[in-house]
């Protein structure tokens, strides 16, 4: 690490404006640098934000999204945004792809799976970074999603050993619809399965990988 890591609270209503207004001023005290990698937590393709979950609401996560927040994020160029305002070659990929950028081994298919206020997955093939797919938002039990039975809001509702088994679940249930070769699971919550029996072909990984795929990020692309 050239610095330490600096970080503010996420603000909102946040509009993607105010994101990269607050990304600039965050990064004016850092060492100089050559490029800027982003893990964006929602849909991205070609460094535009197809969905952005968390931000559509002024409330925040599982808030009522507003209609001018929908459409301020829907099809946003973030990443020539960014580009722009820091002068810098810029990538900008979901969160989950840029942590799984870190972790993966190059062998074979490899999974990442994130755990925190939602739900994060990313998918590898012999180490190249796949198009993303939004797993999060699709059902896993009884009508509910990987964010809504897995979320940070699920894990306090139902208590840690009901989470701990729904998340074993949605790991099984990951392994029938893509027969991955192993799985990297990591996020904020990951640290909470650290004394569960996981299977073989599944390994927790530490938080850190978040910044330094970024740097992977641009040869997994």
């Amino acid at each position: 690490m050239e610095h330490a890591r600096v970080r503010i609270d996420t603000p909102y209503p946040l509009s993607p404006q105010k994101l990269v207004e607050d990304l600039t001023n965050l990064v004016k005290d850092l060492p100089p640098y050559d490029r800027v990698s982003v893990g964006f937590p929602g849909m991205v393709r070609g460094g535009h934000i197809l969905s952005a979950p968390h931000f559509v609401s002024p409330d925040g996560p599982g808030g009522k999204p507003a209609p001018k927040l929908v459409k301020a994020w829907d099809d946003f160029d973030l990443e020539g945004a960014l580009s722009e305002a820091t002068g810098k070659p810029t990538k900008v990929a979901n969160d989950a792809d840029v942590q799984g950028s870190a972790v993966v081994e190059g062998k074979g298919f490899e999974a990442v799976m994130t755990l925190g206020t939602g739900v994060g997955t990313a998918f590898f093939l012999e180490g190249k970074l796949l198009p993303h797919f939004e797993f999060a938002h699709h059902p896993l039990r009884k009508g509910g999603t990987y964010n809504e039975c897995l979320g940070n809001a699920a894990l306090k509702k139902v208590g840690l050993d009901r989470w701990r088994k729904r998340v074993l679940d949605g790991i099984g249930t990951l392994k029938a619809l893509t027969f991955y070769d192993q799985l990297f699971v990591g996020g904020g919550n990951s640290v909470r399965l650290k004394s569960v029996a996981l299977p073989e072909d599944v390994t927790l990984v530490d938080n850190s990988a978040g910044i330094l795929g970024g740097i992977k990020l641009w040869e997994r692309t």
